[in-house]
């Protein structure tokens, strides 16, 4: 190799070693910067996930507190657990920067203690300590903590940000400084190329082998481009395809999305927008609002011109599902908004427009509350069963005492009618108390295959005579067979009911007409009546041309108690006991009713299997006997006037007071014959529980139950379980003997 040649490819690959060395130091640089751009944004998300956890604690909190739901408590708990992992793993996230950690650590303990003042006002709701409610909301701590909270995240989402924008600059600028020290590196090695070409000419022979080690010197270089090349060209693609992603993502968006500028005028806005609040191109806001009238989320209160998204955005302002409810001036149904804003700021710093975003909440809301009328009526239930198993116990006593009044009060007429008052007034408590559990779903049903079409042409020509000439009734029943699972006798008392009310709704009279259909309740159905499962009904209408009902009256038409009649004309308990029949047998009810024009009820029945059963034969008036009874009730008037009827009837009795008692003296070998329990009792074991154990201990024993209401130990979806037998109070002396009777000659449970 001559001088010349060697003095120019020294200086070359000096010159490209300085190079490589800078593209390598830029290299991991880029590298570096890279990966603090992506630790930067791992800490904002995680600002983010905590931010969402203290919200959705709170907003479970407060829901609690209103609706006293364990969906709330047990959303609230989930919150819970996460909160302080997801504190620790954002502290560690901003560990690099002493001011964050500092800030941080005074936020974990706020944080803090702002679930523990939720937790404690959620436990005291719970239960029901209203002193403690109250002094925990004098110090009102809780809302100054979530403030403070929700500004330090604030203040450390903005310096995050304020990081990102400067790790991301950084990145940008060793990235363009790679590039161009690159494509030096690849001119200057183009430019030795071309000087040992001229070199190559003068020495041919001797520079043979420099020439063949420049040859390959430009493949591996043309390699490089290539390869770079293709890099860039990927990286066009990809910023195409992302950006073709957030045009879809935007027009595809579920949300109205409108960004506007500082004047109002409308930048941009999606499909969703032009559907939910009737925007079309060219309009401003100023031409939105003369669209339709706006007020506050109690849709009464109407919000002023600097209450509106777009003013309080503009303002500077940024919120979070701010609630508001439109009516369009067009006749448009009303629609229920939840708004979102966040204003946008220039290089100074100044507003230059926002971004407001409206979620449509109408079918929630919608949703939401026929799920809280339908929890209220489940709490009213829950209440009423209660009450009622008390007031059975009682009537269990009068009514059986009244009983043996009459019957012995023969020959004094004067004290026999008395007594008879008594006894009717008794009979006339058992059947509000039997409406009020068939409300409450504590009625035991006796289901069975019904043919409906049968059983409403029955029911129809009971009522011709009852209802009078002035109601025309009319029946439209789909042909051929078509059953129900529904105990008939509850079927029949809820139609009668419903007609009853559908003629004092048309005082000058009017026409009843009974429908009957198959029907499929759909998935799009369920979806909007929240207590529905899809699948095939039977659908039982009953519809007036009556006076009709508003919707405010629908909304409590089921509620017991409740009624629209003057005083002494109806006890309001008609359709709470539909309402409960229907929901205790699986069915769906709904009131159809427009003021002026009549109303419709619809029941939906589950639909039966095969063809209708034949409903069982009374049997003979049963006797007493001479067995041994063993009466197991808690209620010290109700134990002895079962032991003493059951005397009466020649058995031998038994008592105790409690399950407990009562294993004692089985456990001590008393003999019995049949074991007659309350299923509601003391001692630690329910009346179902109690029989389980006994059975354990003489096997093939017999079990009757009784119970002032059903519940969870023998009823299971609306029906007695299998093999027990029940004897509901309040019972008379001849339903008693009957119950007994079967029971102990083996119609009944063996436990």
């Amino acid at each position: 190799m001559i001088p010349t040649q060697r003095v120019i490819l020294g200086a070359g690959l000096a010159i490209l070693l300085i190079i490589t060395a800078a593209s390598i130091g830029l290299d991991v640089k880029s590298r570096s910067d890279a990966a603090w751009v992506n630790h930067t944004i791992d800490a904002l998300k995680k600002i983010s996930d905590l931010r969402v956890l203290m919200r959705r604690a709170e907003s479970a909190a407060r829901g609690y507190e209103l609706y006293r739901s364990p969906a709330f408590s047990d959303e609230f708990q989930g919150s819970r657990v996460q909160i302080a992992p997801a504190l620790a793993e954002l502290k560690r996230a901003v560990r690099d920067n002493p001011d964050q950690v500092m800030l941080m650590e005074g936020t974990e303990s706020l944080a803090l203690r702002r679930i523990e003042i939720a937790a404690e006002a959620m436990r005291l709701r719970a239960e029901n300590d209203l002193a403690g409610i109250a002094a925990l909301q004098s110090k009102a701590e809780g809302r100054g903590l979530m403030d403070t909270v929700m500004a330090n995240l604030d203040r450390l989402t903005a310096e995050e940000e304020r990081l990102l924008a400067a790790r991301s600059s950084d990145s940008r600028r060793s990235g363009i400084v790679l590039l161009g020290i690159d494509v030096a590196g690849a001119v200057l090695i183009l430019l030795l190329f071309v000087l040992l070409m001229r070199e190559s000419r003068r020495a041919t022979v001797q520079l043979q082998s420099s020439l063949h080690e420049s040859q390959a010197a430009k493949e591996v270089l043309e390699a490089a481009v290539a390869e770079r090349t293709e890099h860039l060209v990927a990286a066009h693609d990809e910023l195409r395809l992302s950006v073709n992603v957030l045009q879809s993502t935007f027009h595809s968006m579920a949300e109205a999305v409108l960004v506007i500028d500082s004047e109002g005028n409308v930048l941009l806005s999606n499909p969703a927008a032009e559907r939910i609040l009737l925007h079309r191109a060219g309009m401003n806001l100023s031409n939105l609002r003369a669209l339709s009238d706006v007020f506050h989320g109690d849709g009464v209160t109407p919000l002023r011109a600097d209450e509106l998204p777009s003013a309080r955005v503009l303002r500077g302002e940024q919120f979070e599902e701010l609630e508001m409810i439109v009516r369009p001036h067009s006749g448009n149904p009303p629609r229920h908004l939840m708004i979102s804003g966040r204003p946008m700021r220039d290089g100074h710093g100044e507003i230059s427009g926002a971004v407001l975003v409206y979620h449509d909440a109408t079918a929630s809301r919608e949703t939401e509350r026929q799920l809280q009328q339908s929890q209220k009526l489940d709490a009213i239930g829950k209440l009423t069963g209660g009450v009622a198993h008390d007031f059975n116990n009682m009537l269990t006593v009068i009514s059986g005492n009244t009983e043996t009044l009459v019957s012995s009060l023969k020959e004094q007429p004067e004290l026999q009618r008395v007594a008879r008052l008594i006894d009717d007034a008794a009979e006339r408590c058992a059947e509000l108390i039997q409406h009020l559990l068939a409300f409450a779903r504590k009625q035991p049903l006796q289901p069975r295959n019904v043919e409906i079409n049968a059983a409403v042409a029955d029911i129809a020509k009971l009522l011709r005579p009852t209802l009078g000439e002035q109601i025309e009734i009319e029946t439209v029943l789909e042909q051929g067979p078509m059953t129900s699972h529904i105990d008939p006798s509850r079927l029949t008392n809820a139609v009668l009911n419903m007609a009853i009310n559908a003629r004092d709704a048309m005082p000058n009279g009017g026409k009843l007409l009974f429908e009957a259909h198959h029907m499929e309740l759909d998935e799009a159905y369920a979806q909007a009546n929240p207590d529905v499962r899809p699948g095939p009904y039977v659908m039982l209408a009953v519809s007036d041309t009556g006076t009709g009902m508003p919707a405010e009256i629908q909304q409590k038409a089921f509620e017991p108690f409740f009624t629209t009649k003057e005083v002494g004309k109806g006890s309001g308990l008609g359709l709470s006991m539909v309402y409960g029949f229907v929901k205790q047998s699986g069915g769906h009810i709904k009131i159809y009713s427009e003021e002026g024009h009549g109303t419709t009820i619809k029941l939906y029945l589950p639909p039966g299997e095969g063809t209708a059963d034949v409903a069982a034969s009374a049997g003979p008036q049963a006797e007493g006997g001479a067995e041994t009874i063993f009466v197991v009730e808690d209620d010290a008037l109700v134990r002895n006037f079962v032991t003493a009827q059951l005397q009466s009837l020649g058995y031998r009795t038994i008592a105790a007071a409690d399950s407990r008692a009562a294993l004692q003296m089985i456990e001590a070998g008393e003999p019995f014959d049949l074991l007659f329990t309350d299923v509601v009792i003391p001692g630690g074991m329910s009346g179902r529980e109690l029989a389980e154990k006994v059975a354990t201990l003489r096997p093939g024993l017999k079990v009757l139950y009784t119970s002032g209401y059903t519940d969870n130990a023998i009823v299971h979806h609306g029906k007695l379980d299998d093999g027990v037998m029940l004897l509901t109070k309040p019972y008379r002396r001849n339903q008693l003997a009957e119950m007994i009777r079967k029971a102990l000659n083996g119609s009944g449970m063996e436990a």
